[in-house]
């Protein structure tokens, strides 16, 4: 769009003058309160604004043009969805420019993750947007419908700017690139392959998969402590207790990662008949899940139970609490009749086995051979390493793995990784194999084409459920026969996600998704 000859002024106003127009939210609510009665008219602009350059400044004086006062909110920098090293600038400083502009009169950082709630606190007369906002439809978040539903619920109206627009996404990606090395080299490369839509257009067309999920019910349970030393009469460390929560992982979490992107997502998964945790479990699993129980005797649900240092996140001990000897007698036949009778309805199974008794041999026999596209995984951890390979299996159509469980397999330490995934791709007739490699990245075999993707994340708070989101985003994918390239782009991203995050306390994001994909191929 030709630009137009507006009259803008970016010079920095006086520093402290500048500081001073910057508000927490409720103490902004107050005084656009005593603004309104003096007859003045407000319009909000809201945003990330992490790079800020003409596009914005003129979007700004534009809407300042629609009323007296002019209101800027910031999305927090935890609620920034726009890819891994984002934003580029933190916050106070996103706010301390912003503040600077003559153009604006009120700068604060929204302390929810949209802009519904700060709308209707503040009450703008005139909610501006930009240029690109118009055509709802190309909203990727489906945002922009509710927002204006709000302004309007406040008596307010959007408008939005019909200036010059600039993406700060695209202007980093070309001149302040938030990665380098092999992470800048794949994304280059992605973007010389695949648009942005392009990518989402793969990711909205899983929405139309079915998709079961099999596997154990596994509760995670945090319980933080601060450390006060060593015991003074056994060589133990002494623990303050502070606090405790507890998370729906295992299935439970595979199947809530499943459904941001699936309208129907079924799971067959146990619970104990001691301790069940059923009303939990349930309640903790998303509104389009759908679950059917099989239930063990003389059994716990499964809990494993984290003693973690307070703040620092570090595990000191995990406790497990649970019985994994298999299924057996009427309770197997139960689980075996349910599988018998579901699988021809799915697009994609996902056997999530964690090793904990649920799927012994029968059960694998019918998956085997009823599942239309079966994906697996096998899950090493400390109850059954040495015991628990993905050679139970005969077969699978896509296979999900961590370099150290396909070495275990073969049992293999040094070998050419790219020869060992080949020969589990062969033995068990998979036409695709993603073999996850920590900070290492991902290395994803197709019909003996072999693709690399590199590590996204770069902040990690935790990696517990990190393999779990890997999985349940690129089974879809492979499902969906996407391209090579994207399915390790998508299940890096959702491994990114996954590791910013206290265990399975969230599931992946489908608006931050397809965010980071905005903004990572723009």
């Amino acid at each position: 769009m030709k630009a137009k000859a507006i009259p803008v002024s970016g010079r920095p106003a006086d520093k402290a003058a500048s500081r001073s127009k910057i508000f927490e939210m409720e103490a902004l609510g107050r005084e656009l309160e005593l603004q309104r009665a003096r007859r003045k008219k407000i319009v909000h602009c809201h945003g990330v604004f992490d790079l800020l350059h003409v596009g914005h400044i003129r979007h700004f004086a534009e809407a300042k043009a629609m009323g007296d006062l002019l209101v800027v909110t910031l999305t927090q920098d935890k609620d920034v969805n726009k890819g891994p090293n984002r934003p580029a600038f933190p916050q106070e400083l996103r706010a301390e420019v912003i503040a600077a502009l003559d153009s604006v009169d009120y700068v604060a950082v929204n302390k929810w993750p949209t802009a519904v709630n700060a709308i209707k606190l503040l009450k703008p007369d005139v909610y501006a947007k930009g240029p690109d906002y118009k055509d709802a439809a190309k909203d990727v978040t489906g945002g922009i419908a509710i927002e204006e539903a709000a302004v309007r619920a406040c008596g307010g109206a959007i408008r939005f700017t019909e200036d010059i627009t600039f993406s700060s996404s695209k202007l980093l990606n070309r001149h302040m690139p938030q990665f380098d090395g092999p992470v800048a080299g794949f994304l280059e490369r992605l973007r010389l392959k695949f648009s942005g839509a392009d990518v989402i257009g793969h990711i909205e067309s899983l929405g139309k998969l079915k998709v079961l999920v099999v596997g154990e019910t596994i509760l995670d349970e945090y319980v933080y402590c601060e450390a006060m030393g060593k015991s003074s009469k056994e060589p133990i460390l002494a623990l303050q207790y502070r606090s405790e929560e507890k998370h729906a992982g295992g299935a439970l979490a595979i199947a809530n990662h499943l459904a941001e992107f699936c309208g129907k997502v079924d799971l067959v998964t146990y619970l104990g008949t001691k301790n069940t945790q059923e009303e939990f479990a349930r309640a903790n699993l998303k509104p389009s899940v759908t679950p059917s129980f099989v239930y063990k005797s003389d059994s716990p649900t499964i809990v494993k139970r984290r003693f973690v240092q307070a703040g620092l996140l570090n595990k000191l001990i995990e406790v497990y609490e649970m019985n994994d000897s298999p299924l057996e007698g009427a309770e197997e036949d139960a689980l075996c009749r349910l599988l018998e009778s579901k699988l021809p309805d799915y697009d994609v199974v996902v056997a999530a086995d964690f090793g904990h008794g649920l799927i012994g041999p029968r059960a694998v026999e019918i998956l085997a051979k009823k599942a239309r596209f079966l994906s697996v995984m096998t899950q090493i951890n400390a109850a059954n390493i040495g015991f628990h390979t993905i050679s139970k299996y005969p077969r699978a159509d896509y296979i999900c793995i961590h370099e150290g469980e396909l070495r275990l397999d073969h049992r293999n330490r040094r070998d050419d990784l790219k020869d060992l995934t080949r020969g589990l791709a062969k033995r068990l007739k998979a036409g695709t194999v993603m073999v996850t490699r920590g900070t290492k990245g991902t290395l994803l075999l197709r019909d003996d084409d072999f693709s690399e993707c590199p590590a996204f994340a770069t902040k990690v708070v935790d990696r517990i459920g990190a393999g779990d989101s890997v999985l349940a985003m690129t089974s879809l994918a492979s499902a969906a026969k996407l391209p090579a390239e994207v399915i390790g782009f998508l299940g890096n991203l959702a491994g990114a996600q996954a590791v910013t995050i206290v265990g399975n306390s969230a599931s992946i994001s489908r608006v931050a998704m397809l965010k980071s994909v905005e903004a990572l191929l723009k």
